[in-house]
């Protein structure tokens, strides 16, 4: 169903544009950038209803063998040709001008389903955009297609959904490329579309940017708006970029940052925020900074060739200028990282499907599980979900946010008062221990998960970028973790880095 209803996508938009199907066809799209593709709207080497065109050309051409997107949008070349006329008509290039952007399919796009992987929400068309897309929107970008997630990203491990089934890791398919916004990493991963959107409430931004080379980032929490996101754990979700370059995430980044009445915990990022950070894409931006090495995360279950990755890294951002201290220590980190979980998936959902989806039908978790579900490892999550309320191992301690939760404010304080007092600008480790687990084993080889165990519990932003590949050409990253709003200085540190290494590839593509 999912490659008919594609094919038929691809068929009406090809026959809609007033533009030669193969002009689009010759664009090269491998590892284009934003920069790269604002140049050749200017000089006029191709326009933006090609460059549409050419990413679904090989959405339809490519994604069978990955599995990762999940609807095209059918409006994608109408905007692609209104973008046109303005260049045109001499209007002025936005930040985001005619840029094809794939969306995690639980982030709300007008008149496009967002069915969150599950079953429940497979005939849910939003009636308004996310917070975040408006703004997309207004800077220009255009939403060429949705991605595949885990089902209601329950799943930092793999990526699968009751709706369009299981996403490869395009690197190697045997993979996962991990969860929740595997769809997106595995799409961007194979330039299927310029950069991608995810969500991440423990990984899923990360975790799948490490599995496919790319750069993912995790704000702090406050930066970016969740409003129109369906939520796993609001406590902890942020939404984010995840791009084959730290300057288009920082482009995709700056368009999103941005207080929203309707997402309360945007309101702590007031005066916290500044306009333009592409200021900080600084290729010598190493040099005089001071990076400290978190080898508590790094334990005897840790593999070999990440280790060797690290360790590589680390040399080389001293060759690239930084004072690296390794390593460091955060004091009663063990039982600073404990206890933070909380079970808050039923409250969420539900005042989701309240305020969006005003369905009679859709309105409790039970009404999701009496819906079902294919999936075992879903049902079992969902039950878990409707069973039990509050946090996990120390149920007397009450779910707050970042903000107010006395042991989320302990656990950030402890790291800040390292840095500060080893002036740091940040901390670094690798951002997962392990490699990709294999798809039909993804629960049995599931560690060495790193995304976890700071920064979605102390709201601080955690980037992760490409440091290499082990055996299996299988991707891993070097995750830089900052001070809370801080993201300056992490594109700076993370962009000197990338262009100091230059270790994101594209996969081998057999057609």
């Amino acid at each position: 169903m999912k490659t008919l209803t594609i094919t038929l996508f691809v068929f009406l938009i090809l026959f809609s544009c007033n533009q030669p199907a193969e002009k689009g066809s010759t664009i090269q799209l491998e590892e284009l950038s934003i920069d790269q593709i604002h140049r050749a709207f200017q000089d006029k080497s191709f326009n933006s209803q090609q460059l549409v065109k050419a990413y679904i050309e090989r959405i339809h051409a490519l994604d069978s063998s990955v599995n990762s997107i999940t609807y095209i949008n059918p409006d994608a070349l109408n905007r692609a040709k209104q973008l046109d006329e303005a260049l045109q008509n001499n209007e002025p290039l936005k930040p985001l001008h005619g840029i094809p952007i794939i969306v995690k399919d639980n982030i709300n796009v007008i008149g496009i389903p967002t069915t969150a992987g599950a079953k429940a929400l497979k005939n849910y068309y939003p009636q308004e955009d996310a917070f975040i897309i408006k703004k997309l929107k207004e800077a220009g970008a255009i939403i060429l297609a949705k991605s595949n997630m885990a089902e209601w990203a329950f799943s930092p491990m793999h990526t699968e959904s009751t709706t369009h089934g299981t996403t490869h890791n395009p690197y190697n398919l045997a993979f996962v490329p991990a969860g929740s916004s595997g769809g997106t990493a595995a799409s961007i991963a194979m330039n299927m579309g310029a950069v991608g959107l995810g969500t991440d409430t423990g990984n899923s931004i990360r975790g799948p940017s490490s599995h496919c080379s790319l750069v993912g980032f995790r704000t702090t929490l406050g930066l970016i708006s969740r409003n129109g996101i369906v939520p796993l754990m609001l406590r902890n979700d942020v939404v984010g970029p995840m791009c084959r370059s730290v300057a288009d995430a920082t482009r995709i980044m700056e368009v999103m940052v941005g207080n929203d009445p309707r997402d309360q915990i945007t309101k702590y990022s007031a005066g916290q925020t500044i306009q333009d950070y592409q200021q900080f894409l600084i290729k010598d931006g190493l040099e005089q900074s001071k990076i400290g090495v978190l080898r508590q995360l790094i334990n005897e279950d840790t593999d070999p060739e990440i280790i060797d990755l690290f360790d590589q890294a680390l040399i080389d951002l001293q060759s690239l200028g930084a004072e690296v201290v390794d390593s460091i220590s955060i004091p009663n980190f063990d039982e600073l990282r404990k206890n933070h979980w909380c079970s808050t998936f039923k409250k969420d959902v539900e005042d989701f499907l309240a305020e969006f989806v005003d369905s009679d039908t859709i309105q409790t978790l039970e009404d999701i599980m009496a819906i079902g579900t294919n999936s075992a490892f879903t049902q079992r999550r969902l039950e878990g979900y409707a069973s039990k309320n509050g946090r996990w191992g120390n149920v007397q301690a009450p779910c707050l946010n970042a903000y107010e939760d006395p042991r989320r404010i302990k656990f950030r304080t402890a790291i800040r008062k390292v840095m500060d007092t080893l002036e740091l600008d940040a901390i670094v480790y690798p951002s997962w221990n392990n490699k990709p687990a294999k798809i039909n084993q993804f629960e049995e080889q599931y560690r060495g998960d790193n995304n976890q165990i700071i920064s979605p519990h102390t709201g601080q932003p955690a980037f992760t970028v490409p440091m290499g590949f082990t055996a299996g050409n299988l991707p891993a990253g070097i995750q830089f973790l900052g001070r809370m709003y801080d993201e300056a200085t992490l594109v700076k540190l993370t962009y000197a880095y990338e262009q100091g290494t230059k270790h994101r590839k594209a996969p081998v593509i057999n057609q």
